[in-house]
């Protein structure tokens, strides 16, 4: 079988109407897909207005607005409903892909099972961490069971890093877990995207240390755990300027946080890329990601990165070569491990080099064919059952 004789049902939770990393990579790996000969109908919720445009064929699913404070800009999938059925059953789907544990996927899955087709899901996200961050940490042991039956119905997972590989098997999530890693748009995010003017622009000095955040502004992503590190650094006396690069719901929040910070607002393409390499330092300390974009992305631009030591990054970070991996929740940690990166340029450089240069590593063609090749598996194994059960009765 070859992965032109594939036919892929997608389900995504958040396709193209809010631009995430998630759906990014969901985006090409269609691409990738359709480029092979692959047919692919990708199932989501649709906006009049969406971030960006859909790669493929993308049919509507129900959904409401995301029933979470400050998130109303999310849409939760209901289900499947009888015209998505339909579609389905036209399409005739002989695997199904699930990138979100919501309710069209556990629907999508149990169509599946029904007619006896094979699911791979993709973990994009650490779902059970969320409640933490909205006063409800005590959700976070059912979601993992929750979470846990979900993915057993599935025929394999894959994940975005080792690190995320081991915490799955580690909850008992799958036995059966494919390494799906990330890439990067080599031609937006390098170092040569520097641009001193633009620094300028923003009351930058041209020797200020500019400490980046990069992503959707929402508690989820530490920004407690930065804030409270900028607190610390500037006890501490250490030279440096705030550079956030994103919006969110939790923007005004953030920037009563980081008193003379400097807010740059939601940038993509090449407009991301050079705000990215002009920054300094890359400050991540979210634990939320499976892999994260953004600290490779930041990698690639040449900057050093201080990250949590969790899922994602901990695939990503050579400590002490490219970086400094700290214990989650730490924020004087992290700000004894930023400080040498605002008082040594030397270093800084040394590390942000090497960070480009590990970057490299990660090409989207030979990412992407790792999923085609589980899909051809999966199909190719039921195939094999179906015959073995026809030839017994």
């Amino acid at each position: 079988m070859e992965t032109s004789d594939l036919r892929i049902a997608l389900f995504s939770g958040n396709y193209n109407y809010t631009r995430d990393g998630a759906n990014q990579a969901l985006n090409r790996l269609v691409g990738s897909l359709l480029d092979e000969g692959a047919a692919v109908r990708v199932y989501s919720p649709v906006v009049p207005e969406p971030d960006f445009e859909p790669t493929g064929d993308l049919v509507g699913v129900p959904n409401i607005p995301m029933p979470v404070k400050g998130r109303g800009e999310y849409r939760l999938p209901t289900g499947l409903g009888g015209k998505v059925k339909r579609d389905l059953a036209r399409f005739g789907p002989n695997i199904v892909h699930l990138s979100s544990p919501d309710p069209s996927g556990h629907a999508a899955l149990r169509w599946a099972q029904e007619h006896d087709v094979p699911v791979l899901a993709s973990v994009h996200t650490r779902f059970e961490t969320y409640p933490r961050y909205y006063n409800m940490a005590f959700l976070e042991p059912l979601l993992v069971r929750l979470l846990r039956r979900f993915y057993n119905r599935c025929d394999a997972l894959v994940a975005p890093s080792q690190s995320m590989i081991d915490e799955l098997l580690a909850m008992e999530m799958h036995d059966d877990i494919g390494l799906w890693s990330r890439g990067v748009d080599r031609a937006v995010f390098t170092s040569k995207r520097r641009n001193l003017e633009w620094r300028r622009s923003l009351g930058l000095a041209d020797d200020d240390v500019a400490i980046v955040f990069l992503g959707r502004l929402v508690m989820e992503k530490g920004l407690d755990i930065f804030a409270e590190t900028i607190v610390q650094l500037r006890k501490r006396q250490v030279p440096h300027r705030v550079l956030v690069i994103g919006d969110g719901p939790a923007r005004g929040w953030f920037e009563e946080a980081l008193p003379g910070g400097i807010f740059a607002g939601f940038k993509t393409g090449e407009a991301l890329g050079e705000a990215l390499a002009s920054g300094d330092v890359f400050f991540n300390p979210s634990v939320t990601e499976t892999f994260g974009n953004v600290t490779l992305e930041a990698m690639a631009s040449g900057l050093p990165v201080v990250a949590a030591g969790a899922t994602g990054a901990s695939s990503l970070v050579v400590d002490g070569d490219t970086g400094r991996l700290v214990p989650p929740g730490d924020a004087c940690a992290y700000a004894e491990a930023i400080a040498p990166y605002c008082e040594d340029a030397t270093l800084r450089a040394a590390h942000g080099t090497a960070g480009e240069a590990r970057a490299r590593e990660y090409s989207w063609d030979a990412i992407n064919q790792v999923v085609a090749d589980i899909y051809v598996r999966l199909v190719e194994e039921r195939r094999a059952l179906q015959r073995r059960e026809a030839e017994a009765a």
